[in-house]
Parts: structure tokens; C-alpha cells; sequence
């Protein structure tokens, strides 16, 4: 297994917080994953970081047809943190899912954000979208779906948080391209050296990481301001 970051280390130890990151899609390829039970294990078991095989194998044959073109790809990268305890987070200045979004999109080539349904959710009513409260039969205040992807009102509310992440194809192709030079003059460009086809599977541990880096710093807060978690 590959080392990951400290903070997800720490967060597991004191807190049980487990962050699984994976390649859920490259350009028109989707995996099929379940984020309730997705390994760490699983992931690393191929080197496209997809724990859906079949769709991994699809994913590898793409992007090495495409580096033989001189082209890359995008895709996107989901991570879910279970375990994380409710109350991380404020309303207003320091949104949980806020203070993830500036981490993700601060990631090279990273140019879009998704919190539980993300940009699925328009299509809902609100009656459908709504994530009804309930108390287990262990005491626990759970909710029947998890369309918030585990954040209400900048506050974490105890269920999974759920969280993608969308990579552009890398701007450095083998294909020649029409640009202009520092004389404002047209030329062509074509890229040289060695520069991945697509970043997503090398995405993968960098956006565990800032998850994790982000819910320690929200864990801080909260015992800086209650004295505990």
C-alpha cells in the first residue's frame, strides 16, 4: 500500500476517519463503485487506481491508445471519508465543504467540484433531495439518504462525506497547435519530453491528502473552540 499523507494516518488513529480516494471516471469511461465499502486495497490493485476492473482495464487500453496519439485525457476522482464526526465546519466563514472546494480547485489542473449529488441534484425536488433524519437503533442520529454528501449548512452532519473531483485533459500534447509567441506572432507548438497522457491516477493520493488536510485543520478548530470532537 502506497503512503498516503500523515494527516489521513493521525485522523484514522485518533478518530477513526478512513479517506478512500479512486479514478471514478476517464473521459467517457465510469466506474461502477460503492463508496460504502471501496478499499484502499482495491484501488491500488491496478495502475489506473479504479477499483472496477473491468472499467479499469477499458481506462488503461484508452489512455495508452491515446499517448500513442499524442493527446490526453480528463476525468474525474472521488473521495469519501466515513466516520467523520458531526459539527466540523461553521455556517458561514469557514463552510466545511467551502474549505474543500478551495483545497481541490487549488490542485493543478483541477477545474471542477462535486459534493454529494453535485450537479445531479437540479434535476430533484427539494422533497426528494431532502436527507430525512432519523435516530438508529444504536442512539445515532443517521439520515435515510445522503444527498449532501454528509455536510448541511457548512457543518459535517456525521454521515459519509462524499466528494468529486474533476481534472482537465493535461495542456502539454505531442500534437502540433496554433499559438503565438512573446512577438505576438503565429507558430506552432508541439510538445517535447515525457508528460503524462492523464493525470488522474497520480491525482488520486493528492486529493486523499488534501481531504485529509483539511479535515484535520476543521478537527483543530472545533477542540480549539469546544475541547473536544
Amino acid at each position: 500500500m502506497l503512503f498516503r499523507s500523515i494527516a489521513k494516518i493521525v485522523l484514522k488513529k485518533e478518530l477513526d476517519i478512513e479517506i478512500v480516494g479512486f479514478v471514478k471516471q476517464i473521459s467517457n469511461i465510469k466506474a461502477t463503485v460503492d463508496s460504502d465499502s471501496v478499499s484502499t486495497e482495491q484501488v491500488e490493485s491496478n495502475i489506473v487506481r479504479c477499483p472496477d476492473q473491468k472499467a479499469a482495464t477499458r481506462m488503461i487500453n484508452l489512455i495508452k491508445k491515446t499517448r500513442k496519439n499524442g493527446d490526453s485525457l480528463g476525468g474525474i476522482v472521488e473521495v469519501v471519508a466515513r466516520k467523520t464526526p458531526p459539527g466540523l465546519g461553521e455556517p458561514v466563514f469557514d463552510k466545511l465543504e467551502a474549505d474543500l472546494a478551495k483545497a481541490m480547485l487549488s490542485l493543478p489542473a483541477c477545474k471542477g467540484f462535486e459534493i454529494g449529488s453535485g450537479f445531479g441534484g437540479i434535476s430533484m425536488s427539494g422533497s426528494e433531495h431532502n436527507d430525512e433524519f432519523y435516530t438508529s437503533k444504536k442512539g445515532a442520529v443517521k439520515t435515510r439518504t445522503n444527498y449532501s454528501g454528509g455536510i448541511q449548512g457548512g457543518i459535517s452532519n456525521g454521515e459519509d462525506i462524499i466528494i468529486r473531483v474533476a481534472f482537465k485533459p493535461p495542456a502539454t500534447i505531442m500534437k502540433e497547435q496554433n499559438t503565438i509567441n512573446e512577438n505576438l506572432e503565429d507558430v506552432v507548438l508541439e510538445g517535447r519530453g515525457r508528460h503524462d497522457p492523464c493525470v488522474l491516477p497520480r491525482a488520486v493520493p493528492i486529493v486523499e491528502a488534501m481531504t485529509a488536510l483539511v479535515l484535520m485543520d476543521h478537527v483543530l478548530l472545533q477542540r480549539g473552540q469546544v475541547g473536544h470532537v
